[in-house]
């Protein structure tokens, strides 16, 4: 337990350091919450949109839809205010050889990497993100799930881990290349599918992204377990994968840390 709350009390003392120095910008601060609102804002205008048309969408309906995207943005929100700005820095740590100060600290290099920086301006995000929820919920007409109300936060947590998991993969081919700061816009681009419905894709697509890059889970099993409650299948599903790749990204680490030349080398 001590281990524990040592390592929290790193973690607090640079979340404190993150966000008084992100204060000192106020105008900064600002402009990239009303950013990543105004984009969220154009999610939900375009499913309106779409549901002008239609009834349901691969068999969501639209306040269940909403329901999808938004449980993904407060993945995604929480993902980058916790580790996502962290591990996009990587690259330029190895290449520079600053990785060498975390090497040199008296805590796992991987913990003080993924988590010297905090995104305050994400804590307003992900807030307006669950308002959203309940919002969506409160709009459907059959009542939601209570054990998955209680679930919902954890299986929160796994999409987190594996947003994660496997950002610090690509970001740790780096150790291996000159350059792989491009992996970053790659992988945001592709983890817009993460808000999209799994019954909208079938064949070879699906099991790629529901088996070995498992976006598919990361926002439809929350949200499928709020609307009908408890399965089995998805959250053993979806907790292996986190669990494996969790461990996958630290074994790819500890291979880039072997590799690694230092500055002083």
């Amino acid at each position: 337990m001590a281990p524990f709350l040592r390592y929290g009390r790193i973690w607090l003392a640079q979340v404190r350091y993150s966000t008084v120095r992100e204060m000192m910008f106020k105008s900064n601060f600002i402009l990239w919450i009303i950013v990543d609102l105004a984009w969220f804002g154009l999610h939900l205008s375009f499913i309106q949109f779409l549901y002008l048309q239609v009834s349901s969408i691969a068999g969501w309906s639209k306040w269940e839809m909403i329901l999808l995207v938004t449980t993904n943005m407060l993945v995604q929100q929480i993902f980058q205010m916790l580790l996502m700005i962290n591990l996009t820095k990587l690259p330029e740590l190895i290449r520079t050889g600053k990785l060498d100060f975390f090497l040199a600290q008296p805590a796992p290099a991987q913990f003080l990497i993924s988590t010297r920086n905090f995104e305050p301006g994400s804590v307003i995000n992900s807030l307006v993100s669950l308002i959203v929820c309940g919002v969506a919920i409160a709009h459907l007409q059959t009542s939601f799930s209570f054990a998955g109300l209680i679930i919902f936060p954890l299986l929160v947590l796994f999409g987190v881990l594996i947003h994660y998991s496997l950002l610090l993969m690509l970001m740790c081919l780096a150790f291996w290349m000159t350059r792989a700061q491009g992996f970053i816009n790659a992988y945001y681009n592709v983890f817009q599918i993460a808000r999209l419905p799994r019954e909208a894709f079938s064949g070879p697509v699906r099991v790629l992204f529901t088996w070995a890059v498992p976006l598919l889970l990361i926002a439809n099993v929350p949200a499928s377990t709020l609307l009908h409650g408890l399965n089995a299948r998805d959250l053993l599903h979806l907790g292996a994968a986190t669990a494996i790749l969790f461990f996958l990204s630290t074994l790819v680490f500890q291979a880039g840390l072997r590799r690694y030349g230092s500055a002083s080398s």
